[in-house]
């Protein structure tokens, strides 16, 4: 019997703790006792392991037998291990510097001796020990989490195991195994998240072939090494390569939805109250590629989302494309509250050269309340709703309507085009002058003798009202709504005013931490606490500072906050998801408790077949993601995963979110989860027609992902055409073209 020695994997240590893992390397030894099911009375060979922790190499051993075909007897009279057991050596002719000094002088060197095993060629033998050895690994860490892969549904069991898998693999020191895998172009250990087991496996297998037949050995290595394919096959199983791929698929459609045509990716587009404006939005969204619609719980009411579902399975059921809806639950987040509003008035302005003279008039629709937004094509600087509907019937193309504007300034508009909507009719007028509109104001056509007046402004919205702050200003957080109806600088203590009704933050920060303002556009030091407010001084904003308004997200990074998973909101807006969506987005997750009650809310209400989105937004969410998607498992609903880059950032540095977003990528791969890739994508496209090229790449970086999402804005339909056409792009015309170069009796 030959037996291995290498670390084993349990997750639920401490987090602090890094799995170990190990490089291999052959050792003689006897064990009294070993934690596995196997008495073992003979020698056997073990293998010394390099184990990684926070990046320092250390060596550790633990011990697992390899049965050969003889050991079917011994194999079934073997007894249950336990987790609590240690081995013990009793004979060892090897100091722990014996091994070290072995172990260190296995590794290939660096420099020649790279180029020495390629021009020599690999050993076969030492490189299938080590597979071997890393596949025990794997099997160990299964067996090691075998209590908490029972709970897990039978709908992801198999899901389970290879994150188990993956994550025995991920935490090895395996760069010596790499470039020896490389030098034979065997396996990319880089690639094998999804079939972790299966591909060492189909590895193995193909290397005792390749030393069987290699002419360069002289010697019999069959013996002991290839006798073990059976072993292999058992313990593969379900874990074939094709299986966990069909695995991964089908998890996929049962969250999001069968692929259409020939898409790779699907789209999932935000909308608010803002898309009851016009009566072809939703519809515009579908028809340019969205299969999914998300609704903000955090925003809204029941009213205005009954209604925006309405129209989305009614378009979906016109155009024939299916499209999904998931609302996310507002969850515990720290938000600014609303800022006393500011006055019912609308800017209309020109665009001007560094001169100051006109190039292009703003451009401002004209219609009746009922007629709705202009057309999604159009792009007005202005929106205006005229209240007499005898307007639409005098007006002409080519009036000019004259007003006087809030600051009693005469004002003309000049009617240009004239556009037949869906329940109207709607005029574009220009402006060439600087005018702030207010309702109430009137319009009028100019006769010879007198004017004609025909129409008031109606329902001219409130400004959005914000504070600007600088470097160096500083900003007081209070508990009491009333202190923020005032937000003008010029308080008693010489600073802005804000307010958070949430308890959460007052009860958990401490003066010296960070605090972030809007997604990490506005950064402060807390210089002060008491139990109703906060006193923070800026540390980062624009160089003319940056605009604080209602309803922005607050994050405090370094505080150790404990927020309730599910809020008495989330559970009120859950009886709402639960007649009316698909799937439904958790919010704020930070550890397996808020999935506990999670899970136990949606059993009370029978909802085994609601999707369930895990939306990764904190540090903690994120560092505890394989233990967050292994308790998710224990239900049958529908699970996947929204990589949430706004938050994500703030709370982990903006310079770790590539990497984080890779892992998060990696984790779901391995657990065959549908992931959705979130946040700023296509925004300078979304928000003024014209996108960044980083956002391009960015957005093509998302094919990586089961679903890119993108934010609510003035030029959306155009966003959602472009990244339709990024995901599902493809070479086929780039292969046409260099098919000149290659003769054609080598073409397929």
């Amino acid at each position: 019997m030959m037996c291995f020695l290498y670390s084993l994997v349990k997750l639920d240590m401490p987090s602090s703790q890094a799995i170990h893992s190990a490089d291999v390397f052959s050792r003689r030894g006897k064990f009294s006792h070993l934690p596995c099911k196997l008495n073992v009375k003979q020698s056997v060979e073990t293998v010394q392991l390099w184990a990684k922790i926070k990046n320092t190499r250390t060596t550790t051993t633990t011990t697992f037998a390899t049965p050969n075909e003889n050991d079917e007897g011994e194999r079934s009279g073997s007894h249950a291990c336990s987790g609590e057991q240690v081995f013990v050596p009793l004979e060892n002719n090897y100091s722990s510097n014996d091994l070290d000094e072995e172990a260190a002088g296995s590794l290939p060197e660096s420099g020649s001796g790279v180029f020495q095993m390629a021009e020599h060629s690999v050993n076969l033998a030492s490189l299938l020990d080590k597979l071997k050895a890393l596949h025990l690994h794997v099997l160990a860490s299964e067996q090691w989490n075998a209590s908490r892969l029972k709970l897990c549904h039978n709908n992801y069991v198999e899901s389970a195991k290879n994150l188990i898998h993956y994550l025995a693999l991920k935490c090895l020191d395996i760069e010596p195994l790499k470039y020896d895998l490389a030098l034979i172009s065997l396996l990319n250990l880089e690639m094998v998240n999804s079939s972790v087991l299966a591909s060492l496996t189909t590895c193995i297998e193909l290397l005792e072939n390749l030393q069987l037949n290699s002419s360069r050995t002289g010697k019999d290595v069959s013996a002991g090494i290839s006798t073990q394919g059976k072993l292999y096959h058992q313990t593969n199983g379900n874990f074939t390569i094709n299986t966990m791929r069909m695995k991964a698929c089908l998890n996929r459609e049962l969250l999001l939805g069968p692929l259409q045509g020939s898409r790779c990716t699907h789209i999932m587009t935000t909308v608010g109250e803002e898309a009851l404006e016009s009566e072809t939005l939703i519809a515009d969204l579908i028809k340019a590629g969205t299969s999914i619609i998300r609704i903000n719980c955090a925003h809204g009411s029941p009213e205005s989302w009954s209604e925006i579902i309405r129209r989305v399975k009614r378009s979906s059921q016109m155009l024939e494309a299916p499209c999904r809806i998931l609302m996310d639950l507002a969850g515990p987040k720290l938000r600014t509250d609303n800022l006393k509003p500011g006055p019912c008035v609308v800017k209309v302005s020109a665009k001007k050269n560094a001169t100051g003279k006109v190039i292009f008039p703003a451009q401002v629709w004209l219609s009746h309340k009922g007629a709705g937004a202009p057309p999604p094509h159009l792009s007005p600087d202005a929106v205006l709703f005229i209240d007499d509907e005898n307007f639409f019937t005098v007006v002409k193309v080519g009036d000019t309507l004259r007003f006087f504007d809030a600051r009693g300034k005469k004002r003309m508009l000049k009617i240009s085009r004239v556009f037949h909507v869906f329940s109207g009719t709607g005029f574009m007028a220009e402006c060439t002058r600087t005018a702030y509109v207010s309702s109430g104001t009137e319009l009028y056509i100019k006769r010879k003798k007198d004017r004609l007046p025909v129409g008031q402004v109606v329902d001219v919205p409130p400004r959005e009202s914000s504070i600007r702050l600088r470097v160096g200003d500083l900003l007081i957080i209070s508990r009491d709504s009333t202190c923020g109806e005032d937000n003008s600088y010029g308080h008693a203590s010489g600073a802005y005013r804000i307010t958070c009704s949430s308890g959460y933050l007052f009860d958990a920060v401490k003066p010296g931490e960070r605090i972030a303002f809007d997604d990490g556009k506005i950064w402060g030091v807390i210089k002060g606490t008491t139990i109703s407010e906060i006193v923070v001084s800026i540390t980062h904003a624009g160089l003319r500072g940056t605009k604080l308004g209602s309803q922005k997200s607050i994050n405090i990074p370094d505080s150790n906050i404990r927020f309730k998973g599910v809020t008495s909101k989330d559970l009120v807006d859950l009886e709402f998801v639960k007649s009316h969506a698909d799937m439904v987005g958790v919010s704020f997750i930070r550890d397996t408790r808020d999935i506990i009650v999670l899970r136990q809310e949606l059993e009370e209400r029978k909802l085994q077949n609601l999707g369930i989105v895990l939306k990764i937004e904190t540090k903690s969410g994120f560092e505890k993601l394989p233990l967050l998607l292994l308790e998710a498992m224990k239900s049958s609903n529908p699970l996947g995963v929204m990589i949430a880059r706004g938050d994500l950032a703030v709370e982990c540095g903006w310079e770790r979110l590539a990497d984080i977003q890779e892992e998060i990528l990696s984790f779901c791969s391995a657990a065959h989860i549908p992931v959705i890739w979130a946040t700023q994508v296509l925004e300078s496209l979304v928000k003024s027609r014209v996108p960044t090229r980083a956002e391009i790449t960015d957005a093509a970086s998302g094919r990586k992902a089961s679903c890119v999402m993108l934010n609510k804005g003035r030029h959306i339909v155009e966003a959602i055409s472009t990244l339709d056409n990024i995901l599902n792009s493809n070479s086929r015309q780039m292969k046409a073209e260099v098919k000149s170069l290659v003769p054609s009796s080598h073409l397929v």
